[in-house]
């Protein structure tokens, strides 16, 4: 049973888990909708998994990817979703370019202090309601989905899940600070190249269609916004309850309240926006409800326990499989987190990272963040792997609608609003293929 659990065997059941999340919905739509179908495989999956890494002597790998990966992974997504769920934004602006192109900027900004997930359900009713007289508004949708569903949360780990299990892994909260060139250089390439194509399709709207639309203006309002105060108050935990700051936390014989602080704290967030939000907003305008983090949950309870033996597998044998410069781990966190899911994605690259030579050197000298031999090293891997991996994992999740959860949020409400998206490969075709990707080829070739 140990020589499984070490073997490449042993990655099966990780990847049928991230195949059943990318085809899922493709292949059997209505049973794959429901959570007690995702429940079954992750059950399916995960638990022969978990005995076989209690009786190959794994035990301790599978409590820490549970109870310190997943568990904190798991609070940080509730209370953001919760938090912004509080938030609504109504109005009807002008769909002018220059409007448009200011809700893209404003969601891109917001994605890495809200996720890209808050902000996406945050802006993306606003923005269709603002071009609700527009006839072309498809492009829009698409660029949304690629700067603010995706792009736009590069600069924290509250930005995309992929950042998170990277700050667990050791990398400081400000050290994302350090992608603002390639977070910069990607959004304000994408927002040009919207503001063009907008003000193209503009000047082929109807001008009767375009003078309702003036007519029919109404201010922004924002309410709810009380949340806020409790979304500066998830920043602060993330950034300052941790090991960097409070040393006792990673002791090992510290008491379990001051191991799990970050997360008490952010589940009384949590409480205190569910408390004080009113329920005509939170339930009656932006139409909340639980079922998407219970997905998400039930989804990554069978990714987190099959991932473990995969983990070990991909560290032991990393100088085996060739990766060596930083391209090669960008293209292959990128290709992968566009068709599967780039949390796990980005763990699986990371661990191939810290099997390198110099990873396992600095590992032997104590290095997590420092210089050796010349080298800088950020979470225990180079850091221009932990960049490469950082970038591709956010950004092409917008490569395709199953590349990062927002994707397929934001074409449903498009869709339930009377807009005609693209089909999983048109999507791919007529927009990621041919305006996102070479943008991110250019990224890589810049900063990479």
């Amino acid at each position: 049973m140990e020589q499984l659990v070490h073997s490449a065997w042993s990655m099966i059941p990780f990847g049928l888990m991230l195949l059943m999340i990318a085809i899922g919905p493709l292949i059997a739509e209505h049973w794959w909708e429901k959570n007690s179908n995702k429940l079954i495989v992750s059950c399916l999956l995960g638990v022969p998994v978990a005995v076989c890494l209690i009786i190959g002597g794994m035990t301790h790998e599978l409590e820490h990817q549970l109870f310190f990966d997943y568990v904190p992974f798991i609070v940080l997504l509730l209370a953001l979703f919760v938090i912004t769920g509080g938030i609504h934004f109504s109005g009807d602006l002008k769909a002018k370019p220059v409007i448009n192109t200011g809700f893209l900027a404003l969601g891109w900004v917001l994605a890495s202090v809200m996720g890209t997930t808050g902000a996406a359900m945050l802006l993306i009713r606003p923005v269709i309601t603002t071009n609700q007289q527009r006839k072309y508004t498809v492009h829009t949708i698409l660029f949304f989905i690629a700067l603010v569903a995706n792009c736009g949360g590069l600069l924290t780990p509250l930005g995309d899940p992929p950042l998170f299990m990277l700050f667990l892994r050791g990398a400081s909260f400000t050290w994302f600070l350090h992608l603002l060139p390639e977070w910069a250089f990607t959004g304000l390439v994408l927002l040009l190249l919207y503001f063009l194509i907008d003000t193209y399709y503009y000047r082929k709207e109807d001008w009767t269609a375009l003078s309702a639309d003036v007519r029919e203006a109404t201010p922004l309002i924002v309410r709810g916004k009380i949340n806020f105060l409790y979304l500066l108050g998830v920043v602060l935990s993330v950034a300052f309850i941790n090991e960097g700051t409070i040393k006792q936390m990673g002791e090992a014989d510290a008491p379990l309240w001051l191991k799990y602080l970050r997360e008490i704290v952010l589940l009384s967030l949590t409480f205190l926006s569910l408390y004080t939000t009113k329920k005509e907003v939170r339930f009656g305008d932006n139409k909340f409800t639980w079922a998407p983090i219970i997905e998400v949950a039930v989804l990554f309870l069978g990714i987190f326990t099959t991932m473990t033996p995969a983990l070990a597998f991909l560290k032991a044998h990393a100088a085996d499989l060739g990766f060596e410069h930083s391209w090669q781990f960008y293209y292959a966190t990128g290709a992968l987190s566009a068709f599967l899911d780039n949390t796990p994605t980005a763990v699986a690259f990371h661990g191939v990272a810290s099997g390198l030579p110099e990873s396992l050197a600095a590992a032997e000298a104590g290095v997590v963040s420092g210089m050796l031999d010349g080298t800088s090293f950020v979470a225990g891997i180079p850091e221009i792997l932990l960049k490469a991996i950082s970038i591709a994992a956010v950004m092409f999740g917008s490569l395709t609608y199953i590349g990062n959860g927002p994707n397929f949020m934001v074409k449903a409400i498009a869709e339930e609003s009377g807009i005609k998206m693209p089909s999983f490969f048109g999507y791919m075709v007529r927009f990621s293929l041919i305006i996102l990707l070479p943008v991110y080829i250019l990224a890589q070739l810049i900063f990479l």
